[in-house]
């Protein structure tokens, strides 16, 4: 089929295997992705849905034979030799399966301008009598080359990034829930969308 899905987060749970292991999870909710469009070698799907598009998107969608109001677009490379059909839609179950180990990509939280401390975990300096530099960076040039070296840590804006979580594995995928449980933690605040490759 395709080479990954989109999904919406949830929330973290824990499962227990038969001998009483206890696993952490993410809860991954999954909708049908219509097919929109066959670029190459690659397939392009809708997902999301909203009120109003726009005019050029419209008639794109009325050129395709389409009736849907897609929030967002993207491209999975086709695994198979068949494409699948533009507007037939496609269910999580038939991407993945249970064992499978995959890559969960989506924005990270959004934590505005943070200090060193709070963005790259930085110690504290020594407190001596209460002083006003305890969480600050300390020296951060040098005697050669009489500059800030580029890519130096400081304070500055934390999150909202684009991160991938690699070598996740996938507990279980229930179809009657539209839920996949992916082991361990991915990034992206609760409802927000990210891709799942393969």
């Amino acid at each position: 089929m395709i080479s990954g899905f989109i999904a919406k987060k949830g929330t973290m749970t824990s499962v227990f295997s038969p001998d009483g292991t206890r696993t952490a999870v993410t809860q991954l909710i999954t909708f049908p992705l219509t097919v929109s469009s066959l670029i190459g070698k690659n397939v392009q799907i809708a997902y999301g849905s909203k009120k109003n598009i726009e005019k050029a998107l419209a008639g794109f969608l009325k050129k395709q034979k389409l009736s849907i109001k897609p929030q967002h677009f993207k491209e999975f490379a086709l695994m198979a030799e068949t494409a699948p059909e533009i507007g037939s839609e496609i269910t999580a179950d038939l991407v993945f399966k249970e064992g499978d180990i995959v890559s969960v990509s989506g924005k990270t939280k959004g934590r505005g301008f943070a200090g060193v401390i709070k963005r790259h975990g930085f110690k504290k300096q020594p407190i001596k009598n209460a002083s006003d530099r305890i969480r600050a960076p300390g020296a951060v040039g040098a005697q050669t080359p009489s500059k800030i070296v580029k890519g130096k840590r400081m304070p500055g804006h934390y999150g909202n990034k684009t991160k991938t979580v690699s070598g996740l594995k996938i507990i279980s995928i229930n179809k009657e829930k539209n839920e996949i449980l992916v082991q361990g933690s991915v990034p992206g605040v609760i409802n927000s969308w990210v891709s799942i490759n393969k």
